[in-house]
């Protein structure tokens, strides 16, 4: 008996950067759920859910953010290298931390594309998701992304979306029509 091999889809990683409030979740599970419409196998892997997982032992000093980054990256690729397109949505404050997490998909030969999610701190500070930002004004916590601890901004993402004037289905048709030009889909 000859057997048949299916055509593997290619798997990539979309790194969603940026603030916290600033769209992140919303827009990889937008996407999520878009792309899983026409079948294609996606998973989300987003920071607040994965941490206490992968990272329990991990508080938030630049080194444990870091390590925290390279775990998530780690597991991004190896899903992506098996075919998955993983959306990670990690604040993921440090540049060289993201250019790791970079490397390491280069360094297998898979997709990494970087989001930049660019929603000014004024408009996250008013969605406020999880109280981070009134925690932080009522000095309940310190080192807050953006505010009082450091945010490096990608120089060359592949993609900037800036969720405070455009919809989330419009920002979803802008990463579509990344992923079809890089022939991702």
């Amino acid at each position: 008996m000859t057997a048949q091999l299916e055509t593997r889809t290619t798997g990539a990683t979309l790194w969603f950067t940026g603030l916290p409030s600033a769209g992140k979740t919303t827009l990889a599970t937008a996407l999520a759920d878009r792309l899983r419409e026409t079948g294609r196998a996606v998973e989300i892997l987003d920071g607040d859910a994965v941490r206490p997982v992968l990272s329990p032992e991990l508080g938030y000093s630049r080194a444990d953010r870091d390590a925290n980054v390279a775990r998530i990256g780690w597991v991004a690729a190896l899903l992506a290298r098996n075919g998955v397109l993983s959306l990670a949505s990690v604040v993921s404050p440090f540049a060289a931390a993201r250019d790791g997490v970079r490397s390491q998909h280069a360094a297998s030969d898979t997709a990494f594309l970087e989001i930049h999610v660019a929603t000014s701190v004024e408009i996250c500070a008013e969605r406020d998701v999880k109280g981070l930002y009134a925690r932080q004004r009522s000095g309940k916590l310190d080192g807050l992304t953006g505010i009082d601890g450091e945010y490096e901004a990608p120089r060359s993402p592949d993609l900037v979306l800036d969720t405070a004037d455009r919809t989330v289905d419009e920002a979803v048709d802008e990463l579509i029509a990344l992923l079809d030009k890089e022939n991702l889909l």
